[in-house]
């Protein structure tokens, strides 16, 4: 069966979606993972349960408030229309927003967990060395902690692929503008065309599949064998 051209567009659009999503997260969960794991102010408990708010609350709720937010009557949509720009509400824009918030937690944890199995030794003997903080950052925490990049980069571009309650929210089911998988997928079991929804859901059902599949691999690969 080959792919009708709306769904392929659908393919395109999401795999856009989630590579560009990809990398914000990582941009942004980057320095946040690492300052949850350095720091030891108050304010981390209260961070940490905001940044991992998504992993427990029902995607249509986020989704709810972030197109309120995003709508032309929420702070960014009246910003955005008081600099000459149009709502994010029902764009790609707002897609990409939508998708950083929604998968935040599954970059962020990743990325955390590997700087705290760094440590702090490493760093101390290149403090000894003369690097300065920047260098150890980027000289010894970030390739150190290298697993857990592709981890993160690959759960956050998995899940960002199943969106469903969040983007349908902000982005409404717009083809060829905001119309995903997912709610391809939707849309075709709705109308009982079960044959392009089996086509679609499988696809990123192995897709996913395989993604998890390397991240297994690559975190065993340098694991050192049970005795």
């Amino acid at each position: 069966m080959t792919l009708h051209p709306d769904d392929a567009t659908a393919l395109v659009l999401t795999l856009k979606l989630a590579s560009l999503s990809t990398a914000v997260l990582l941009l942004l969960g980057t320095p946040l993972g690492w300052w949850l794991d350095m720091t030891r102010r108050r304010l981390r408990p209260f961070i940490d349960s905001l940044v991992s708010l998504p992993l427990v609350l029902p995607p249509t709720v986020l989704g709810f408030y972030l197109l309120l937010f995003l709508g032309p009557d929420g702070p960014l949509g009246r910003l955005m229309t008081a600099t000459g720009g149009r709502p994010l509400a029902f764009t790609f824009a707002g897609l990409v927003i939508g998708s950083v918030v929604y998968s935040l937690p599954f970059v962020v944890q990743p990325i955390r967990d590997a700087f705290l199995g760094v440590g702090r030794l490493p760093l101390e003997a290149a403090a000894t060395l003369g690097a300065g903080p920047w260098d150890r950052f980027f000289s010894v925490a970030v390739p150190l902690a290298r697993r857990g990049f592709f981890t993160a980069a690959t759960l956050g571009f998995a899940h960002t692929l199943g969106e469903f309650g969040v983007v349908l929210m902000i982005g409404g089911n717009i083809p060829g503008k905001t119309q995903v998988l997912s709610i391809a997928i939707f849309d075709h079991v709705e109308a009982m065309d079960y044959g392009r929804a089996h086509l679609l859901a499988g696809g990123l059902l192995g897709l996913s599949f395989l993604l998890l599949l390397a991240v297994q691999f690559i975190n065993r690969r340098d694991r050192p064998e049970d005795s």
